[in-house]
């Protein structure tokens, strides 16, 4: 008689995703490969890309199910450093079952939060939002409505830096990303300092045009026949961070400013959407002012 071996099937709980930004040489993927086969891991996607075969940078994401992963992590982790310190990767492994905690920043305008509520509610933004902050009290039925805590913390002029401070002291401990969906205020190079990489704001154009205030204006004035909106990473610099994603609608002569902002609207929602997706799913890698995006 042949004994049967007990076969440990994992959860939903033991997938994790591997990414890794590292100086391009042979034997990267083997050495990932290898690691995880020797730990009983199962690759169920894997996804790389090299800005240039010689003297490039190499990026690589990789999901797999590990059975015990959610209790044995701190193991895997420590398993990999001495491949990454080989390597001289910067790298980090996620567990894919944990929900980030979203923050949404809103001003007046709320067709962007919107978006993300009704998407969080249908199941299809896998994260939970711990909370609405906004500078006027016109989106706090939309979110309370929803069980989520709601936040007024108005910017009053000479007083940024009291708002702030309030703000901060709310998302402490709280949050993994801050999502400015058409929050009209701009960041103080400190806040953003505080939070490389995990602020997320759309801009109502095809950046890196018609940076600022009232793009929607100057688009008109320019004739363009295509506007776009653009979702980005909060850097010091205005409207100059990694871009995570774009899209643009044809327009033309006869369209008004208020065309514009009716036909960006939805530009703006969608490109949003995907970007706060791409970034919850760990599918972003950020490389010096872009980013690598495995879709």
């Amino acid at each position: 008689m042949v004994e049967s071996s007990k076969v440990t099937v994992p959860t939903a709980d033991d997938r994790g995703r591997l990414l890794i930004s590292c100086p391009d040489c042979p034997g990267i993927v083997a050495a990932v490969s290898d690691f995880l086969f020797r730990r009983g891991a199962n690759i169920i996607h894997s996804s790389q890309h090299s800005t240039a075969p010689t003297g490039g940078r190499f990026f690589m994401r990789v999901v797999f199910d590990l059975p015990g992963f959610a209790t044995d992590s701190a193991e895997v982790d420590a398993g990999f450093g001495g491949i990454a310190d080989r390597f001289h990767m910067q790298w980090r492994i996620e567990h894919a079952a944990r929900r980030k905690r979203l923050a949404i920043f809103v001003s007046k305008q709320d067709h962007c939060l919107l978006e993300l509520l009704w998407q969080w509610r249908a199941g299809d933004l896998y994260a939970d939002i711990a909370m609405v902050v906004s500078n006027h009290p016109d989106s706090g039925d939309a979110a309370t409505s929803l069980g989520i805590p709601f936040h007024h913390v108005p910017v009053l002029p000479g007083a940024k830096y009291e708002a702030e401070c309030r703000q901060l002291a709310l998302l402490d401990g709280q949050v993994d990303l801050i999502v400015l969906a058409r929050y009209m205020q701009i960041l103080s190079s400190d806040f953003c300092r505080q939070w490389p990489q995990r602020i997320i704001n759309i801009h109502h154009s095809f950046l890196p045009a018609f940076v600022g205030a009232r793009p929607y204006e100057q688009a008109l004035r320019a004739g363009v026949k295509l506007i776009g909106a653009t979702a980005h990473y909060v850097t010091e610099e205005l409207d100059a961070g990694p871009i995570i994603e774009q899209d643009v609608e044809r327009v033309d002569h006869r369209h008004t400013v208020d065309d514009l902002v009716r036909i960006g609207r939805l530009i703006e929602r969608h490109v949003l959407a995907r970007a706060v997706q791409w970034h919850i799913e760990d599918r972003v890698l950020v490389h010096e002012n872009s980013t690598v995006i495995f879709t």
